[in-house]
């Protein structure tokens, strides 16, 4: 798994790091035969990449907005990691990901006399993120065209909401930053892609990204996802990414190192070539 710097032109990987099992913590017959690292230990993946993120930092490399598939997007943890460190980021979601509407508050029942005072919750249950998409409607989106490419325009059907993302995490995160007094939790952009020819939307992101931040432009960084997907198909396949049939801890560090390097070169002369006009 990788970090990469990305543009719609080109991407290139930053940092990697080898996702490590539960089991090998406990397997030291394995872990010396493989030569991992004593302070090497199994992570999760999201934290894997809180670590390269906190690395890149330490070079003086600082991520303007990060994006994400589902896999980081979904966990609560990574999405508050990033807000921890201020950092922007437009991460892919599941539909059924809960939140409240925008407008949704926490109250304080009121007191009876009897027992503890009530602290202030939300009233309301959450609902799916594809609940409030549909609530809103095909009335409310817009059509974007967020890319010129070799193919022609890339555009499709969007919408845009504020919404406060529920679930333990961010409930937990917004309580103890207010001691558990007024509290309540952050707004934060939904974007939805909604095709003029599907009944429901197709995917979801959220964004922690300023209130003022054009629609476009959270389509685009949405949307850019797409740069490192081709990209990864080529390290893999042409640079020989899934190649390696080694069995050592430093011998698949020495082969990423190659094929990144063997991918930027590459990555410089495709942008040093003219760009063919896209066709409309």
């Amino acid at each position: 798994m990788s970090v990469n710097a990305v543009t719609e032109q080109a991407s290139c990987p930053l940092d990697w790091r080898l996702f490590l099992p539960e089991r090998w913590d406990d397997d030291a017959k394995r872990r010396a035969a493989c030569q991992v690292p004593q302070q090497v230990h199994h992570r999760s993946k999201w934290q894997l990449v809180l670590d390269m993120v906190d690395e890149l930092e330490g070079w003086g490399l600082r991520p303007p907005v990060l994006v994400a598939d589902a896999g980081y997007g979904e966990v609560g943890e990574f999405r508050q990691g990033l807000d921890d460190r201020q950092i922007g980021y437009v991460v892919q979601v599941k539909a059924d990901t809960s939140a409240h509407p925008e407008q949704a508050r926490p109250t304080v029942a009121p007191y009876t006399g009897r027992g503890r005072r009530s602290r202030p919750r939300y009233r309301g249950k959450p609902v799916s993120l594809k609940q409030l998409a549909l609530a809103a409607g095909p009335s409310a989106c817009m059509d974007l065209i967020w890319r010129r490419g070799s193919k022609g325009l890339q555009r499709s059907r969007f919408l845009v909401l504020q919404i406060r993302p529920a679930g333990i995490t961010p409930r937990r995160q917004a309580a103890a930053r207010a001691d558990g007094v007024g509290w309540e939790l952050p707004l934060r952009w939904l974007l939805v892609e909604w095709p003029a020819s599907a009944v429901e939307p197709v995917k979801y992101w959220l964004s922690n990204l300023p209130d003022d931040t054009p629609m476009v432009e959270l389509v685009r960084l949405a949307k850019l996802r797409w740069r490192i997907e081709q990209d990864y198909r080529e390290l893999k396949g042409a640079l020989g990414l899934d190649h390696f049939e080694g069995r050592s801890w430093p011998g698949w560090h020495h082969h990423v190192t190659l094929v990144s390097v063997a991918h930027g070169f590459l990555t410089l002369e495709r942008l040093r070539r003219p760009q063919p006009a896209a066709s409309a």
